[in-house]
């Protein structure tokens, strides 16, 4: 299986952030990104339909680059949050939200609302993201 560049790496990011699949050709390092259906039910397709149909016809030439369980996308989000200095009520705000009984939304709306904070929690995500499909390649968890 070829490598994968630090640009593709970043556009599974971008891809799994947006809700879609994505899958890489074991031997030519492909990369095809498709809806997923089950976040986009009845969505037209017609723009996708060369990539499913590749995807249908030869599955197993490819593997699936999974996108982050929900415990790993809270693990980042309180990884965030223990980076933060104690002085920093954003880390209590922070707290807060991931208490909650939806702390995916409250969290979402506390770092929305933190405008000098926002871009610092979208470049540590990304990383983080970085990080995981690179272990997935590591560990060969495809």
């Amino acid at each position: 299986m070829k490598q994968l560049t630090a640009e593709q790496i970043t556009e599974i990011v971008d891809q799994h952030q947006v809700g879609f699949l994505c899958y890489l050709h074991k031997v030519t390092g492909e990369l095809l990104s498709v809806p997923d259906m089950d976040k986009f039910f009845g969505m037209d397709t017609e723009a996708f339909d060369e990539d499913l149909e590749k995807l249908e016809h030869n599955i197993i030439d490819y593997i699936e680059i999974k996108p982050p369980t929900s415990r790993q996308s809270f693990e980042i989000m309180e990884s965030f949050v223990a980076q933060l200095d104690e002085e920093n009520k954003l880390k209590y705000k922070l707290l807060n939200a991931l208490d909650k009984k939806k702390p995916f939304r409250e969290f979402n709306y506390v770092i929305e609302n933190e405008f000098e904070f926002r871009q610092d929690w979208f470049a540590f995500r990304t990383e983080k993201l970085k990080q995981l499909i690179n272990h997935q390649l590591e560990e060969g968890n495809l």
